[in-house]
């Protein structure tokens, strides 16, 4: 099976079926089951294909459930911009759930997930950090002016992010923004990033039924 647009090998499997067999790989597997797996830095390539998988999603079931789960290390805001816009547009609720890591813009898209149904496993990092240039800008003074003038763009938005799905206040969010802010599981719960820590599915199968 042929993957042009995967970065990296993936594993295959066949599978009998009722018309012979199918090599499909684990990701075709997950969305199969409603997840999508976000697992690279956020870049218009990362922020398209999890877009088509979310639409698809919807399109198949509006009414269903889809579960995102984070292990990231954040990256574009602009990119990051065109997932939180779909997590909110799209008519099924998401379940967000962070393993491993959700730094920087993957923080925010964590926190956007459904009320209730934001999930951090026991050995999770989250960061908060405040956004920043992708490289070094150079130019006239006045374009200078217009890279600064998008950055506090950018960092309003993130803070309006930020107080909308942690409760936290905009004084409180602006502090914290200021230095990179660490936070294991039960504090990212505490801080409103996540609703609550669970070490299996079963428990959050069990969190979310009760939300409904």
């Amino acid at each position: 099976m042929t993957l042009p647009s995967a970065r990296h090998a993936l594993p295959e499997f066949t599978e009998g079926t009722a018309s012979g067999h199918r090599t499909t790989d684990p990701y075709t597997k997950l969305l199969q089951e409603r997840i999508v797996f976000l697992r690279t830095p956020f870049d218009e390539t990362a922020a398209h294909d999890a877009t088509a998988q979310l639409m698809h999603l919807e399109h198949q079931a509006p009414q269903r459930d889809v579960s995102l789960y984070v292990n990231a290390p954040g990256g574009s805001f602009h990119a990051l911009s065109v997932l939180y816009d779909t997590l909110r547009f799209i008519s099924c609720d998401v379940e967000t759930v962070c393993l491993g890591r959700a730094e920087g813009t993957a923080a925010l898209l964590l926190a956007a997930g459904t009320p209730g149904k934001r999930f951090v496993l026991p050995g999770a990092r989250l960061v908060l950090r405040q956004p920043s240039l992708p490289e070094p800008v150079e130019g006239r003074t006045d374009d200078l002016a217009v890279h600064a003038a998008e950055l506090e763009r950018v960092r309003a938005r993130t803070e309006e992010i930020l107080v909308r799905h942690t409760g936290r206040s905009a004084e409180r969010v602006r502090a914290d923004l200021e230095r990179d802010l660490v936070l294991g599981a039960p504090a990212a719960v505490e801080y409103g990033l996540a609703d609550s820590v669970v070490p299996d599915r079963r428990r959050t199968r069990a969190t979310t039924s009760g939300a409904r």
